[in-house]
C-alpha cells in the first residue's frame, strides 16, 4: 500500500468515526452496545439472504437494459454489478458508477459511454420508484416539523427531506426528459446537424481547418452520443420498459423486507411492513445527501429520525439502524470483492480510471464555461 493510499485509508476512517460520532454522541454508549447484545441475530440470515436476492433482480435488470447494446447472461452483468456497488460502498464520490462501465468495456468490448448511459437509465428507475414510495408512505404521516436529528453541518428534518424530495423529483423529470428526447431519431438527428455546423461559426478560419474541427472533435462527440443514445434505446420497447418497471418494484420490495425480516428479532422496533418501507425511504432520501464512503453517520442519522416517527426510542433506533446498515452493506462488500476475484479485476485501476473521468468531466464543464 503506498503512502498516498495509506494516508486516504486513515482519512475514511477519521471520517467515519467522526461521522458516527455526530449520530451517536445522544445516545448512552453502553445502552447501546446492551441493546446490540438482545438482538435475535438469528434473523440476519434470512435478511441477507433477501438483500443478495434484490441484487439479482438488480442485475437482472440491468442486463434488460443492456440488450440493445449486448446480449449477455445475468451472471456476467451481476459481476461488473456488484464491484460497481463495492466501490461505492468502500470508496468516495461514487466512484462505482463510473467503474461499471469500464468493466463492462473492458469484459464484454460495450463502449465506455454506452455502458454509463444504461446505469443512468438503471439509476432512473430507481429514482422514480423511491419518488412514488416516499408519495405512497410518507404523504400519510403527520410530521412534525419540529422534529430534528443533528448530524454535523445537516439538520435531518421535514425540511431537509422536503428538499431532498424535490431535489430529486426534479434530477428524475430532468433525466427522463433527456432519455426521452433523446430516444427520438428526428431529435437526435437535428443534434448531429447541429454539432456538425458548428465548425461553420469559425468564419475567420481556413476550411482546411474547420474540416480538421470536424473530423477530430464533432464526429468523435457525435459518436459518443450515438452510443449514449444505443444506451437509452430500451425506451422504445414497451415490454422491456413495463419489465424493467415491474422488477424495479420487486428490487425495492424485496429491499424493505431485509427491513423488515431483522426487525422482527430486534427489541422494541414492532413496525409494520409499511412502516419499515417508510423507514428505509426516508433513510436512502438521507443518504443522498454528501456523505462518507458507506454513507456511515448519515445513514444512522436518518434512521434513528425515521424510527423517532413511529415512536421508536432514540436508543433502540439508534441499535437497529446501526446493526442493519451493517447487514445491509457488508454482504455486498463481500459479493464484490468475490466478484472482482472471478473476473481478476484491479479495483485501485478502476478506482483510478473513475477519477480520471470525473475529473474530465470537471475540466470539460470548465472549459465550456469559458
Amino acid at each position: 500500500m503506498t503512502k498516498k493510499m495509506a494516508a486516504s485509508f486513515i482519512g475514511g476512517i477519521v471520517i467515519s468515526v467522526a461521522a458516527l460520532y455526530f449520530a451517536f454522541r445522544n445516545v448512552p454508549l453502553l445502552e447501546l452496545f446492551k441493546y446490540l447484545a438482545t438482538i435475535n441475530y438469528l434473523w440476519v440470515l434470512p435478511a441477507i439472504a433477501v438483500v443478495l436476492l434484490s441484487f439479482w433482480l438488480r442485475a437482472w435488470r440491468w442486463r434488460i437494459i443492456l440488450e440493445s447494446t449486448s446480449k449477455i447472461s445475468i451472471w456476467r452483468a451481476y459481476n461488473p454489478m456488484m464491484i460497481g456497488f463495492m466501490i461505492n460502498c468502500v470508496l468516495p464520490g461514487r466512484l462505482g458508477e463510473v467503474a461499471r462501465p469500464v468493466i463492462l468495456q473492458k469484459e464484454e468490448k460495450v463502449p465506455f459511454t454506452t455502458g454509463l448511459a444504461t446505469v443512468v437509465a438503471e439509476r432512473v428507475f430507481d429514482i422514480c420508484i423511491l419518488l412514488l414510495l416516499f408519495m405512497l408512505t410518507v404523504g400519510m404521516l403527520q410530521i412534525n416539523p419540529d422534529k430534528n436529528v443533528i448530524f454535523g453541518s445537516y439538520q435531518l428534518n421535514l425540511e431537509t427531506l422536503q428538499t431532498v424530495f424535490n431535489g430529486l423529483l426534479k434530477l428524475g423529470a430532468l433525466l427522463i426528459l433527456g432519455i426521452a428526447l433523446f430516444s427520438i431519431g428526428k431529435f437526435r438527428k437535428i443534434i448531429y446537424q447541429t454539432i456538425l455546423a458548428l465548425p461553420e461559426l469559425l468564419f475567420f478560419t481556413s476550411e482546411e481547418f474547420k474540416s480538421s474541427v470536424r473530423t477530430k472533435i464533432c464526429e468523435r462527440i457525435i459518436g459518443i452520443l450515438k452510443n449514449i443514445a444505443t444506451g437509452f434505446i430500451l425506451i422504445r420497447n414497451p415490454k422491456k420498459l413495463l419489465f424493467c418497471t415491474v422488477l424495479s418494484v420487486l428490487i425495492w420490495g424485496l429491499a424493505a423486507l431485509s427491513y423488515y425480516i431483522f426487525s422482527l428479532g430486534s427489541p422494541g422496533v414492532n413496525l409494520t411492513y409499511l412502516e419499515i418501507t417508510t423507514v428505509m425511504v426516508i433513510v436512502c432520501f438521507f443518504i443522498s445527501l454528501p456523505s462518507v464512503p458507506g454513507w456511515w453517520g448519515l445513514w444512522e442519522a436518518g434512521g434513528v429520525f425515521a424510527l423517532s416517527l413511529f415512536g421508536v426510542t432514540t436508543k433502540e433506533a439508534a441499535g437497529f439502524t446501526l446493526a442493519n446498515h451493517a447487514i445491509q452493506i457488508i454482504p455486498v462488500i463481500i459479493a464484490g470483492i468475490v466478484s472482482a476475484m472471478v473476473l481478476s479485476v484491479n479495483i485501485r485501476q478502476m478506482s483510478y480510471q473513475g477519477k480520471e473521468f470525473q475529473k474530465e468531466q470537471i475540466v470539460a464543464k470548465s472549459e465550456w464555461k469559458k
